[in-house]
This record gives structure tokens, C-alpha cells and sequence, in this order.
């Protein structure tokens, strides 16, 4: 009786190793590498995209060391709401865990709606409304995280091996054409430096502020490897899995970024015309290109097929993450203890249905207010970068409360690089790239009331959720000497012991 209990309110530990590592590749190998490359390319010249992609896979090295640290410690799902609660203040837990979940509830309408546009390049598939499309999308995202974690876990490896083979046969297309063995032709390393496509940008001036542009699609390309933090909690040893995902995914997305950057600037000019929107079409894709410059006749046809893939793990991946943020916060005190519960195969089944059911909402009210989804979509649009924020201050304060306290370092299984250097540089930058998100209105000066508000509006909800929990329950900053560093009693088991007290 005690265990069927025990199986209605955990989560099951039945992700592999293989899981783990495809899920972190997959989340940062999307459409940002597929589609917006492009437009990073066309806007800072292939040196200035390269540069910009390399700071901040840097950048994002160190954010994954910090949170697999943590996870490795605390392995967790919701993992970086949870360490905010425990290590810096439950109201700062509250918001990242709330903001979390809604930008990831908005990001599977949007993937179900822009797969349905997808499918319909096809022309024999257009016999289906877009619609359709996208509920028929819908339950099958709804379907692999309702059967089991482990089902989850092995279409995304799928949806994953597929990205990551795409990347590879790119570069392996795109050095052929380059050395002359394949057909078209190469630009040369004259784009890189001279002629018509200048070092950087047009302009020593805006060359940084070019860059910095860069650094905003670089970022949103980026987001999603800190899933590797959420699938700790139902990994089968995370104290190995996590660590090696951590080191496959840095050398394995830079090299591929930096890979299929290098190739594009030497085969495409950086003022190419497609590349001058990074847009939604596929013909403008830079991987339709070089596939097309290279004589293969099926490039767009393929290329659509790899964007499904994409979208669909996106959103695959979407419903996963809010579903467990959600059972996450309702174990930590945050949500409703009801999304807390679990299905005998793990699921936390209630907070599934709900999470569903609020993208389904969301894709009506994109379907009947553009203006109105506008809003919503700009309420979530920061929410990647402040989470990234959080994962930075937690573990600066979980490493600070381990010395507080007199634990040794040596106990952790894995230790993130070079501490505190690490936390404090994606600190900085993270708040860099926040506050520089509109660079247009920086290089201009031209200020649009609309516009600033629609850019920066997920910061004052953030600061919503954040106030709001901390006037109603009056929370503080945990002092290092009280944080919860026993992995082996939770937060709830915590609260209750101090009502006993």
C-alpha cells in the first residue's frame, strides 16, 4: 500500500545516459541554427557571428557547469526553482519556477502552430487546415509525455540524433564544396576580411554593438540546454549522466555552431539577400543554400523536413519542462500539492492535463487576438535569460553556504570550472543582454513606446510573481548558515519541520 502511495506523488528515475545528452544537444540545435543564423551572419559579417556565438557558448559552458554542480548534488526536476528556494529565497524560486513554466506553455502553441506551416510546404499534406495540423501536433507531444518519462526520453533522442546527423552532413557538404570536390562555389576567406564584406559589420563604430546583436540570437539559440538540469530528477545516475552531457554538449554545440558559421560565411556572401531577414521561409535557410549551391536538388524538401523535426522536439521538449517545473514548485510549496501527483508511470499527470490545457487556451486566443498573443508571447520573452540568471545566483550562494557551513568541496562529484569566475561572468553578461535587447533603439535612439514594452515586458512580470510572494509570505534571504544543504530532506519535509519546532 505504502509504495503505490509512495508511486502517486515521485517521479521515476528511467532516463539513460544517451537520454540525457541528446535531450541537452537537441535543445540548443533548433531553428535558431537552422533559420536566424543567417540573419547573425548577415548582420555582424562572418567573423562578427563567429565571435558572437563563441562568447556566449562560453558563457552558457559555465552556466552548465554551475547548474550541473547543483544537479548532481540535488538532482531535482524543476531543478533551478528548487535550488532558488533552497539556496537564495523561495519568492525569488516562486518566479523563476512560474515564469518558467509560462514561457514553455507559450513555446508549444507557437511550436504547434508553426508545424502545422511547416507540414503545408508539402503540397499533398495542404488537404488539412493548418488547424488540424496542429491539434493532430498537439496529441502527439500530449501522447509521449503522457506514456512514460522513458518514452519521452527516447523521441527526443530521435527527434535529437536527427538535428545533430543534419549538422554533420552539412559540414561534411560544406568543407567538400569549399576544397572544390562537390559543385558550386566558395566566397573565400576575402569575406572574413576585405572587399565587399567588411571584418565585422559595416562600420568600426557599430561593430560592438553589431556584435551584441549577435549575442541576443546567440542567446535564444542557446536556451533550452538547461533541461539537462530539469531531466536530472528522473535520470537513472545522475551523478555520472549529467557531468558527461554537460562535456559532450559545451565541445559538441560549439563545434557545431562555429562549424556551420565558418562554412555558411565561406560559401554565401554575408550581404546575400536571403540572408538578410533570417526568415521563416525555408528557401532563405543558409543550410537550404549551401545545400542548393552544393547541386542537391532536394535541399529545401529536406530541409523542411529537419525544421518539423525541430519544432515538434521544441515543443516535445516544452510540455516536458512546464510539466515538471510545475510538479517541481508543488513539492517545494510553490503550486498546488495536487500537480504534485504522479500516475503509476510517473507522470505527473495533473499538472500535464493543466499545462495542456493552457496551451490550448493560448493557441485560441493566437488564433483569434494577434494583438493579444503579442503581449502574451512578449510577457515570456526575457524568462530563458532570467532564468539563467537564477541558475548563476544559486550557485554562487549554494557554493558560499557549503563554506558557511564547513563542508568540504570535496564532496561534491562534480565541481564546476574555475568557481566563482564562472557564475559572476554569466552573471554579468546575462544582465547585459537583457538590458541591451532592444539594440535598435540603442544605435538610434528612436524610442517606440510600443516596442520597449513588447521587448522588456517579461521583466516587470518576473518582478510580479517575485513581489507578490514575497508581501503575501513575507520571505527573506536565506542566511548562508540556514541554508538547506541536506540533500536528503526537501523543502516540504523542511517547512514541516519547522512548524513542529
Amino acid at each position: 500500500m505504502s509504495n503505490d502511495v509512495s508511486n502517486q506523488n515521485t517521479v521515476q528515475r528511467h532516463l539513460k545516459d544517451r537520454h540525457i545528452s541528446m535531450i541537452a544537444i537537441g535543445g540548443a540545435i533548433g531553428t535558431g541554427l537552422f533559420m536566424t543564423s543567417g540573419g547573425a551572419i548577415h548582420d555582424a559579417g562572418p567573423l562578427g557571428a563567429l565571435l558572437g556565438y563563441a562568447i556566449i557558448g562560453i558563457m552558457v559552458f559555465f552556466l552548465m557547469t554551475s547548474l550541473g554542480e547543483m544537479a548532481t548534488y540535488l538532482p531535482v526536476s524543476g531543478s533551478f526553482s528548487t535550488y532558488a528556494t533552497r539556496f537564495v529565497d523561495p519568492s525569488l524560486g516562486f518566479a523563476l519556477g512560474w515564469n518558467y513554466w509560462f514561457n514553455w506553455v507559450i513555446t508549444v502553441a507557437a511550436d504547434v502552430t508553426i508545424a502545422a506551416q511547416v507540414i503545408q510546404y508539402w503540397e499533398p499534406l495542404q488537404f488539412l487546415p493548418a488547424w488540424a495540423w496542429s491539434c493532430i501536433f498537439m496529441a502527439i507531444i500530449f501522447s509521449l509525455n503522457a506514456l512514460s518519462v522513458q518514452v519521452y526520453g527516447e523521441s527526443e533522442y530521435w527527434f535529437a540524433f536527427v538535428k545533430v546527423a543534419t549538422v554533420i552532413i552539412f559540414i561534411i557538404v560544406g568543407l567538400l564544396t569549399i576544397i572544390g570536390i562537390m559543385g558550386g562555389s566558395a566566397v573565400g576567406f576575402d569575406v572574413f576580411t576585405r572587399g565587399e564584406a567588411p571584418l565585422l559589420g559595416d562600420g568600426l563604430g557599430g561593430n560592438l554593438l553589431v556584435i551584441f546583436g549577435v549575442f541576443l540570437i546567440a542567446g535564444f539559440s542557446f536556451q533550452g540546454t538547461e533541461l539537462v538540469g530539469i531531466t536530472a530528477g528522473e535520470s537513472e545516475n545522475p551523478e555520472r549522466a549529467v557531468p558527461k552531457a554537460i562535456k559532450q554538449v559545451f565541445w559538441r554545440i560549439l563545434l557545431f555552431y562555429i562549424f556551420a558559421i565558418f562554412i555558411i560565411g565561406m560559401l554565401i556572401p554575408y550581404n546575400h539577400a536571403a540572408l538578410m531577414g533570417g526568415g521563416d521561409d525555408i528557401a532563405t535557410s543558409p543550410f537550404t543554400l549551401v545545400f542548393k549551391n552544393a547541386g542537391l536538388a532536394f535541399a529545401a524538401s529536406f530541409m523542411n523536413a529537419v525544421i518539423l523535426t525541430s519544432v515538434l522536439s521544441a515543443g516535445n521538449s516544452g510540455m516536458y519542462a512546464s510539466t515538471r517545473m510545475l510538479y517541481s514548485m508543488s513539492k517545494d510549496g510553490l503550486a498546488s500539492k495536487a500537480f504534485g501527483k504522479t500516475n503509476q508511470k510517473g507522470t505527473p499527470i495533473i499538472s500535464m492535463l493543466s499545462t495542456a490545457l493552457v496551451v490550448i487556451l493560448i493557441f485560441v486566443v493566437q488564433h483569434l487576438s494577434g494583438n493579444a498573443y503579442e503581449y502574451i508571447v512578449a510577457a515570456s520573452g526575457l524568462t530563458g535569460f532570467i532564468a539563467w540568471l537564477g541558475i548563476a545566483i544559486s550557485h554562487y550562494r549554494f557554493r558560499k553556504a557549503f563554506d558557511a557551513q564547513n563542508y568540504d568541496v570535496r564532496q561534491l562529484k562534480y565541481q564546476a570550472k574555475l568557481f566563482p569566475f564562472g557564475p559572476i561572468l554569466a552573471l554579468i553578461l546575462c544582465i547585459v543582454v537583457i538590458i541591451g535587447q532592444d539594440v535598435d533603439f540603442i544605435t538610434s535612439g528612436d524610442f517606440d513606446l510600443n516596442r520597449f514594452l513588447i521587448t522588456y515586458m517579461g521583466i516587470p512580470v518576473f518582478l510580479i510573481f517575485f513581489f507578490y510572494h514575497k508581501i503575501r509570505y513575507k520571505t527573506k534571504r536565506i542566511p548562508l548558515e540556514k541554508v538547506n544543504l541536506d540533500p536528503h530532506v526537501s523543502m516540504e519535509e523542511r517547512n514541516f519541520q519547522k512548524k513542529v519546532d
